[in-house]
């Protein structure tokens, strides 16, 4: 599988987050998303939050209900595994480049998505490099649905 967006999405407050084909990203966040928790969410250094697709296909097939989209994130990037992003890694689209900031801690807002509110079941506490990230943006710009990128550690 070639390293690809599988999904851009946005809201204007919670979950779940709903797909767009092209998403607009700067320093501040993204173009038409709104995050409702402004303590624990958005700013610089979490203008952007993604997720690995091994993450949720793994979760899926152990029955869970998780979607695209459905724990909050912007970005779902495929042809990538688990371990392959940490703090400090930079990642390059067409135009625009993220560093990772920090892993996003769960919380029950998103439980929907996880068989019993199982929410932690992302938690990087509980299981390091298997969760959602947050990033900053080094080069603002626009990223679309199925372009590729570039992870540089």
């Amino acid at each position: 599988m070639k390293a690809s967006i599988l999904g851009l999405f946005v809201s204007q407050g919670g979950v779940p987050k709903l797909p767009v084909d092209s998403l607009f990203i700067e320093q501040t966040g993204c173009f038409g998303d709104k995050q409702n928790d402004l303590k624990h969410h958005g700013g610089e250094d979490k203008a952007v939050c993604l997720i690995q697709n091994s993450i949720i296909s793994s979760l899926q097939q152990d029955g869970h209900p998780i979607k695209p989209g459905s724990t909050g994130e912007n970005i779902l990037i495929g042809g990538s595994e688990v371990g392959e992003i940490s703090p400090g890694t930079i990642i390059k689209f067409n135009e625009l480049e993220i560093e990772i900031t920090q892993d996003a801690p769960p919380c029950k807002t998103i439980s929907q998505s996880f068989n019993g509110g199982e929410f932690t079941l992302i938690s990087h506490k509980k299981y390091p490099q298997f969760t959602r990230w947050y990033a900053r943006v080094l080069k603002p710009g626009t990223v679309s649905y199925d372009e590729e990128y570039e992870i540089i550690n």
